[in-house]
């Protein structure tokens, strides 16, 4: 059973994502606050993560990046903050997704979905599973990333870009397709989270994000991954 962990103090939409998540057979732990949403991932070790940024006793992204200092769950962040800088912060801090409220519940379970499918192992021929460049060691099967002798932290969002990329070497991956594989949506208004996440993944891996060796634009179009 998928479990996820819904970190929301409005009593009344929790109420609604526990019956509909309960009616899809997921196992559900809700949690008022950042405090208790804290202690309770790390004693029932959820699959995944739906945040509100706005609770009682601390903002939303410290639970992100306080949850991201021992484990990749992916974390849904659904929010009245409607902000681009608030999003891009969530995202920076870690999140994997962004959902505004109000929001369809249709939209919210695709969503969460999608950010399950990112974690599940996917088979790989033998030889896809190390990429090696001067830069940087990928390990597709341990999703491991090593970067001058050193581990590299990516959260599950970020791996999964990053493997459809370098399991890929020299291909152009739209932005359309990159956005269905790993959000599950398609729509052009999300491609500031690939731009994020690109972004983020040059800082952890490129020696000069700002002139990337191996993680390529093409602008207007999408990302390739030249070994």
């Amino acid at each position: 059973m998928t479990r996820v962990l819904v970190v929301e103090d409005d009593p009344q939409l929790v109420r609604a994502l526990v019956l509909n998540l309960q009616a899809r057979r997921y196992g559900v732990d809700p949690a008022p606050d950042g405090t208790t949403a804290l202690r309770l991932a790390a004693a029932r070790q959820p699959d995944v993560v739906l945040l509100d940024l706005g609770l009682p006793d601390m903002d939303g992204t410290d639970v992100i990046r306080a949850l991201r200092g021992w484990t990749r769950v992916p974390i849904l962040v659904l929010s009245a903050r409607r902000a681009s800088d608030e999003k891009v912060a969530a995202l920076d801090a870690g999140a994997d997704d962004y959902i505004t409220k109000p929001f369809s519940m249709d939209e919210l379970l695709a969503r969460l979905r999608a950010a399950v499918r990112r974690t599940e192992d996917v088979p790989l021929a033998p030889d896809t599973t190390l990429v090696t460049t001067d830069g940087f060691t990928i390990d597709l099967l341990a999703k491991k990333a090593t970067r001058g002798g050193h581990d590299v932290r990516l959260t599950p969002t970020e791996w999964h870009l990053l493997e459809i990329l370098v399991t890929n070497p020299g291909r152009l991956i739209t932005q359309k397709h990159l956005l269905q594989e790993v959000w599950g949506v398609s729509q052009s208004n999300k491609t500031n989270y690939l731009r994020v996440y690109m972004a983020q993944l040059r800082r952890k891996l490129e020696a000069d994000p700002a002139h990337p060796r191996y993680l390529i634009t093409e602008p207007g179009m999408g990302y390739r991954f030249e070994s």
